[in-house]
């Protein structure tokens, strides 16, 4: 089936995208599925819980995806699909994926191997969950602009972004990942330093910006204002992403999610039921003062840009 749109959820991570992810694997013939750059390792090697609770290889859902994608995941060779991620999507290789000739030299022909994996997967996901819409959280730029090398203008890319003293608060928070199986090599969320974090949050967002000047269907929403006017910000997204119907309604109840099968991601994928959307400021007491000034003075090129 490759009928699919695919809806690729970018941009730095805690910069508020889970929400905006779920709300749309709501909407009638979508299918949000997390983050599948993670699947490869945390869903197949370390058998990590799935968004509806159970374990990767207990999952119905994937496992079926499995069996219509590879003939069952026994059979595809995941250490090969790792192998390939490391040669083609990491940070690093974002200005020859970004600049180099499409479809020519190693690193295109690396990522075309890669895409495929991913290209199988949608398609699965498609056939299994009926959707015509499948939506991807993995944030990555790198990511990203190996897809766009397969879809072109045929993904749609929704960049997420957020004030980066906000987003350095929350990399520097200490949270357990409630999904992680045991003796996981991840059992916490990743921390970044400040000074990491700005600089990574000016690298995915350029790289981001990056796509959408080479012709990538581009939206960009600004975490602020989605908390500020949640539904008509989500009016815009989803038509962005392809929805015709009635709107979601996200009155102050909130809305009902339902259960999902979300393989990676924010430990929000788990939560049913209804949900408010609600600003999170705790950044403007909690960040310190000499955390906020390097992250002010490192962003500074690029701030402006998004309104911060």
């Amino acid at each position: 089936m490759d009928g699919y749109r695919l809806v690729f959820v970018g941009g730095m991570g805690r910069s508020g995208s889970t929400l905006i992810e779920r709300l749309l694997g709501e909407l009638p013939g979508f299918c949000s599925v997390g983050e599948i750059v993670h699947l490869w390792r945390r869903g197949l090697v370390e058998n990590e819980r799935c968004g509806c609770g159970l374990a990767f290889a207990d999952c119905g859902f994937w496992s079926d995806v499995g069996r219509r994608a590879f003939g069952g995941w026994d059979r595809l060779d995941v250490q090969r699909v790792l192998r390939l991620k490391d040669s083609v999507d990491r940070t690093r290789f974002l200005p020859g994926l970004l600049n180099g000739p499409t479809g020519e030299g190693p690193l295109a022909l690396r990522s075309e191997r890669y895409t495929e994996f991913y290209h199988r997967l949608y398609s699965a996901v498609a056939q299994v969950s009926g959707a015509r819409v499948i939506v991807d959280a993995s944030k990555h730029a790198s990511l990203a602009a190996c897809l766009r090398q397969r879809y072109g203008a045929r993904m749609r890319l929704l960049h997420v972004v957020r004030d980066p003293r906000a987003v350095a608060h929350s990399w520097g928070k200490r949270v357990v990942r409630p999904d992680a199986a045991p003796g996981s090599s991840e059992p916490e969320m990743a921390r970044y330093s400040a000074g990491r974090s700005a600089v990574q949050w000016m690298t995915q967002n350029s790289s981001l910006d990056a796509l959408a000047r080479r012709g990538t269907p581009t939206l960009r929403v600004r975490y602020e204002d989605f908390v500020a006017a949640p539904e008509d910000e989500f009016g815009r997204i989803a038509d962005f992403a392809g929805h015709t119907g009635d709107p979601l309604v996200l009155g102050e109840g909130g809305v009902e999610l339902s259960g999902g099968h979300a393989v990676s991601g924010n430990p929000m994928r788990f939560r049913s039921g209804p949900v408010g959307v609600r600003a999170d400021h705790g950044w403007r007491e909690g960040l310190a003062p000499w955390r906020r000034r390097l992250v002010t003075a490192v962003t500074t090129p690029t701030r402006g840009r998004y309104g911060y």
